[in-house]
């Protein structure tokens, strides 16, 4: 084994220990929240016509972006808090 050889080996062996020991993230609650507000910003995307931007739970309701088009006038950002 050459030099460059063994220093490659040992970048990536450093490297790989160095990624292994970084801690592992779940995102099952976000997803789960997520989830939860689906309903609700499919409800609020019916009701106003709008393009979603955004759902965020909070607390106990979800808080629903959406951009509503105007006749001929900029789009508006509109937010609803809807109580999950």
């Amino acid at each position: 084994m050459s030099m460059a050889s063994s220093l490659s080996v040992a970048a990536i062996l450093a490297m790989m220990a160095g990624s292994a020991a970084l801690p592992v993230t779940t995102p099952t609650l976000v997803a789960r929240a997520k989830s939860d507000c689906s309903d609700a910003a499919a409800q609020v995307v019916e009701k106003t016509g709008g393009q979603l931007l955004s759902v965020q739970p909070s607390g106990d309701a979800c808080v629903i972006t959406v951009l509503v088009q105007g006749n001929g006038e900029r789009p508006r950002k509109v937010t609803v808090k809807v109580p999950m």
